[in-house]
Formats: structure tokens, sequence, C-alpha cells
């Protein structure tokens, strides 16, 4: 029986900082990981929307996205990132297969707050298609958009945009993944003195996120990583621009904020395969 897959969320600072990610996530493959990766690209979005006349606004991290915003979301998102993150892959020496939640019914979402618009929240997760991909040998790298449930509404059966840092959550949960690892332009979780913890347990993290310490785009990241933590041991939330980020955090020497179930205990840092 095949170990449980590590689920890495990329965040836009990959897209535009010459870090290591790609590289590690070449080098994991290589020595027999099997890693999913959840892609963003929020700052690309951003960049095309202001091009066509849109400026971005956002609730709680949440990209706002009305009928126009989801065109460029979609288009950026599927279009231009995605097969751009797989063609450096594939030049790098690795295998990945690029999709998004909307191939093959992946995730499945509604409209939960329409003062966002065409955002959804997930309410199934197949993962089916991803252990096939990753049975195949491939890298499986998914652009975070979704496919509104067939319930009648107005938008059934289309697109939806969906937070990077939520569908990564959701798939490490429905996967049961070994560890989720966020990726990301920050050196992790702050406190109210601006320092980073450490190490958080769900009470703690609950608190941050409640006190309202917790701000802007580090709520979907940390609310994920509580959604994950009920069926994996722990997740990391790292800075990806450091070199080797990703590879350092699988041997336990990651700088950033780690998530674990409880106050005590929790798996041991994790390690690179043979």
């Amino acid at each position: 029986m095949s170990s449980p897959p590590i689920v890495v969320k990329i965040g836009g600072s990959t897209l535009t900082h010459r870090d290591t990610s790609l590289k590690d996530l070449v080098t994991l493959q290589k020595q027999g990981a099997r890693v999913v990766v959840v892609h963003g690209g929020g700052n690309v979005i951003s960049q095309w929307m202001r091009r066509q006349g849109i400026p971005p606004r956002f609730v709680d991290g949440l990209r706002v996205t009305d009928a126009d915003s989801l065109d460029i979301v979609v288009a950026v998102l599927t279009g231009l990132i995605n097969k751009e993150l797989v063609s450096e892959i594939h030049s790098l020496g690795g295998r990945a297969m690029g999709f998004s939640g909307i191939d093959g019914g992946l995730l499945e979402a509604y409209i939960a707050r329409p003062e966002l618009g065409y955002v959804g929240e997930v309410t199934r997760v197949d993962p089916e298609p991803i252990m096939a991909i990753l049975d195949s040998g491939f890298i499986p790298m998914m652009a975070p958009l979704a496919f509104h449930r067939l319930d009648g509404s107005e938008h059934a059966g289309g697109a939806l945009n969906i937070n990077g840092d939520t569908v990564a959550g959701e798939v490490a949960r429905a996967l049961g993944a070994e560890r989720l690892v966020f990726l990301t332009d920050v050196a992790g979780v702050m406190d109210g003195n601006g320092r980073v913890v450490p190490r958080l347990d769900r009470r703690r993290a609950g608190n941050l996120l409640r006190s309202g310490v917790v701000r802007g785009g580090m709520i979907p990241k940390l609310d994920a990583c509580l959604r994950a933590l009920e069926t994996s041991p722990y997740a990391d939330i790292i800075d990806g621009r450091e070199p080797n980020a990703l590879l350092d955090c699988l041997l336990g020497r990651a700088t950033g904020t780690r998530i674990i179930r409880g106050a005590r205990g929790g798996a041991s840092p994790g390690h690179i395969p043979p």
C-alpha cells in the first residue's frame, strides 16, 4: 500500500522570486516522494485585472470575484500559471500533470458568501483522479477552481474561484495527507508582537484567529491547516523564498510555524524517502 502523499501549496511568490521550490519538488519526486501541489497566482491575477481596469478587492483574505474577474481568474490560473509551472517542472527533469479542480468534477462547491461573488466553498473532494495521477508517476499540479454543484441555482455547473490555501487544506484532508506544507512569502505565523510563532496546536491557532492577531492572507492559510489536521498529523507554514525551504522542512529544519493536532505530541519531523 502506498504511503499517504504530501500536499504542498505554492504561493504566488514562486512565480516572481527565484526560489528553489520547483527544484525541491523535482528532487522529492526523484527520491520517491508522492507530492500533490496546489498552486496560487494571486499577484498575476491582480496584474491582469488591473490591465482590464478592474481593481482587485479582498474580504478576509479572499478575492472578490465578479463575472469579469472570474473570466480572468480561470484564464490566468489554468491557461498561464498552471502550464508555466508544469513546463518548468519538466524542464528541471520532473514529471507533472496540470489540471484544475473543475476537471473530472474533482472539486465541488457552492457560493456560500454572495458578497464575494463567484467564490466557492468546497463541499466535496474526489481524491480518485489525484491518486491516479500520482500512481502514474506524475506530480499532480492543481489550479484552485471548482465546479458549482448541480443544485438548481443560477450558477449551477459553472466555474467557481476557490482560495488556493482553502483548496490545499481540503485536498490534504480528503487524501489523509502525511502533512500539508505552505510555501509562502512570509516567515510564518506572527504573534501580536510581530514575532514568528514556531509551534501551535489547534487551540492556540484558533485563539489567534478569533483574537484578530492573524489577518489578511494568513487567515485562510491557518484555517486550511486546521481543516487538514482533521486527518493529517501536522502542517507547516514556511518562507518559500528561502533556498531549499521545502527540503529543509521535510528534514525538520524549517524555521516557520508548525501546527499540530494537540498541545503535546504530534508526528515526528518528516523525512525524504530514500
